[in-house]
């Protein structure tokens, strides 16, 4: 028998309707849950991420809520910190302002008598003890705020001069100006005590 002519052996014969490598036994599929490995479960993961989004979101309105209070607070602090320096101003004006009412009561009858030193003073008159007791006369009041005011030269002010009367013109001055002080003018701090009692020139 030669080899073209060799049968072949039953065993090695396949159904020729097969397709080549297809398993002879079918494989079996498990429905055991143990058998997914590392599957997770969706529902689960959506759970705990609503869970995380909405603890994320309590915590920023909490944070949120925390500035705004800070915000109401520093703005209360800030208002109480200019009503306090207003009442601070108020009550320092206020205080002047006694002080200058109970300096302007004291002193306003003081005005005559300086007034009557400063006329025997233009008549030679002030000397020995005497003009040390002016002279301390003046310097108490003088203490105390009362300031002395009114020159010749002096440009005319309503507010501080009463002018006793007109000159005419003078071509040594450009506005209305003091030419002679009558009775010199007293004041306490912005209060005029009395104006000062002068004759006014005009400009020419």
């Amino acid at each position: 028998m030669t080899a073209g002519d060799q049968q072949p052996d039953p065993a090695d014969q396949s159904d020729p309707q097969a397709p080549a490598g297809s398993p002879e036994e079918p494989v079996e599929v498990s429905a055991d849950p143990g058998d997914l490995g590392d599957l997770t479960d969706p529902v689960g993961e959506a759970e705990g991420l609503d869970e995380a989004v909405t603890d994320g979101d309590a915590a920023s309105d909490e944070l949120t809520v925390t500035r705004m209070e800070l915000a109401e607070r520093t703005a209360d602090l800030q208002r109480l910190q200019a009503e306090f320096v207003n009442y601070k101003r108020r009550v320092e004006r206020d205080r002047e302002l006694l002080a200058q009412n109970s300096a302007y009561k004291v002193l306003s009858p003081v005005v005559e008598v300086l007034d009557t030193i400063d006329r025997a003073r233009e008549h030679g008159e002030v000397e020995g003890g005497f003009k040390s007791v002016a002279d301390q006369l003046e310097r108490v009041v003088a203490q105390q705020g009362l300031v002395r005011f009114g020159e010749a030269g002096d440009p005319f002010d309503p507010n501080l001069h009463e002018a006793l009367s007109h000159l005419g013109a003078d071509e040594g001055v450009e506005v209305t100006s003091v030419k002679t002080v009558v009775k010199a003018g007293y004041r306490i701090g912005d209060r005029v005590v009395r104006a000062a009692q002068v004759l006014v020139v005009d400009p020419a």
